[in-house]
């Protein structure tokens, strides 16, 4: 089998906020930003992968969540524990200060872990974890 992954779903509060962090601090290429009865879907990839994409979505889109279910979501993105993905670089270091003169959150500046990996960790504005590990 030949399997790629395609894209990866992060949900959003702030479209704008999130376009400006995943365009203009990650420097991420946006590929499609579409709005539909006032909800906007935003998809974003890194320059020279455009087989891999993020898709920012607003949490109250999927239909069949109940109205409790919505505020759960709501509530675990504010407090962060929501959703997040793993991104890689060859310079951890450079991209955490690009990272933080963008004004991202900083969760853990770059720490070697117990576990093998260099890395640090970001919030999106939607409250996201955003760990970044260290090519090697």
């Amino acid at each position: 089998m030949d399997i790629t992954i395609h894209a990866s779903f992060l949900p959003h509060d702030d479209p704008d906020a999130s376009l400006a962090f995943y365009r203009d601090t990650l420097g991420f290429e946006v590929r499609n930003d579409v709005g539909y009865e006032g909800m906007r879907w935003i998809t974003v990839g890194p320059a020279g992968q455009p087989g891999t994409s993020i898709v920012l979505e607003p949490p109250a889109a999927d239909p069949g969540i109940t109205d409790d279910e919505r505020r759960t979501i709501v509530e675990m993105m504010a407090k962060g524990t929501y959703a997040g993905i793993v991104l890689a670089t060859a310079d951890l270091d450079g991209t955490f200060k690009r990272l933080q003169a963008g004004g991202a959150e900083v969760v853990q500046e770059p720490t070697e872990q117990p576990y093998g990996v260099r890395d640090c960790a970001v919030r999106d504005p939607a409250g996201n974890m955003i760990r970044i590990q260290e090519l090697r």
